[in-house]
């Protein structure tokens, strides 16, 4: 009888409801899960997969994949728990008389938040074929999946203090998880830092300045000189003398995007920062907009300093702190 009643319950599950009675996803981030038999691992399909989730990640001084990938075969996929409730699957449904077509994107199969791609084929080639197409919004599904994670919990575990002193200067701020501390706030600049062991840095900087060159005011090179002006004038190194700015174009050469986020648009700049004076030195992504006036531009910026360690793991943490940027006023509408 009590069997009976819990899979009543369980059939009647509305979706939110289901959510809830998934198990939290396991596994590292920046992990992928691929269930790809060996000959397909060891072919030219598991090479065109490595190629793309296993290449370089952009803006590092040292060599680091986008995903660290961990293949599993069908077989001990369908038997094991423990990969079923990975936060990220790329699963390859590989079968002759497989009916299905392209790739399918899915939240939550085993596990919340879990992010599930299934690629379709009736061939190795075939499955090859479609992924090396689909291969932009694959990256897109699990950068989107890490990123969503990264801001739920630091809403969950937020440093509350933080946004309203943010917001009252700009009129909106990211949300900060716990540990991370305002260093400093003028009318114009704020400092919001997070302190590791072993001097290792995650910072994020937010200034604004007058909106003056229309259509000229987010390329690279107006960027990057209110850039270089802001972080001379607000970011010290530890030697006398010393600040943060733009690593040399010849080493590092900076670039931007333009990017639509739940309603917002934005140039986000990806680049290399160092201390002029000093030999500190790190990778940085930035966001620039307007304010809600349209008078002056925002810019949220996240950098790293760990020496000599990983960092693409960090980078991403700060990166998905500035996607957290919510207006002040939107936030009392909720």
């Amino acid at each position: 009888m009590i069997i009976a009643m819990a899979l009543l319950c369980v059939a009647s599950c509305k979706p939110k409801d289901r959510k809830a009675l998934l198990p939290n996803v396991s596994g590292k981030a920046g992990e992928v899960v691929v269930v790809l038999n060996k000959s397909g691992w060891d072919g030219a399909l598991g090479e065109t997969v490595r190629n793309t989730l296993g290449a370089d990640c952009p803006f590092l001084p040292t060599r680091e994949p986008l995903y660290s990938l961990i293949n599993i075969s069908p077989s001990n996929f369908e038997s094991s728990t423990m990969f079923k409730v990975h936060r990220n699957l790329l699963l390859f449904n590989i079968n002759s008389s497989n009916e299905k077509e392209g790739v399918e994107y899915l939240q939550d199969g085993w596990a919340n938040p879990q992010c599930v791609i299934r690629v379709n084929g009736k061939t190795a080639q075939e499955a090859l074929e479609t992924f090396d197409a689909e291969k932009s919004k694959i990256l897109s599904a699990l950068e989107m999946a890490e990123r969503d994670r990264v801001i739920k919990n630091t809403k969950k575990y937020e440093q509350r203090d933080i946004f309203p002193k943010v917001a009252e200067v700009f009129g909106g701020s990211p949300h900060f998880p716990a540990g991370y501390v305002l260093r400093k706030i003028t009318d114009d600049f704020a400092w919001i830092q997070y302190e590791m062991q072993g001097s290792n840095i995650l910072g994020i900087l937010i200034y604004k300045y007058p909106a003056e060159l229309g259509a000229d005011e987010f390329t690279l090179d107006n960027i990057i000189e209110w850039r270089n002006e802001t972080m001379k004038a607000n970011v010290p190194g530890m030697m006398e003398g010393s600040y943060m700015t733009t690593a040399g174009e010849e080493d590092f050469p900076a670039y931007v995007e333009y990017i639509k986020y739940k309603g917002r648009d934005f140039a986000q700049t990806r680049g290399m920062w160092e201390v002029e004076g000093d030999f500190m030195g790190g990778p940085f992504v930035s966001e620039s907009f307007y304010s809600k006036d349209g008078k002056e531009v925002i810019v949220t910026e996240g950098f790293v300093y760990r020496p000599s360690k990983d960092k693409r793991l960090y980078l991403r943490q700060v990166e998905s702190i500035l996607y957290s940027w919510e207006w002040f006023e939107k936030l009392i509408e909720k």
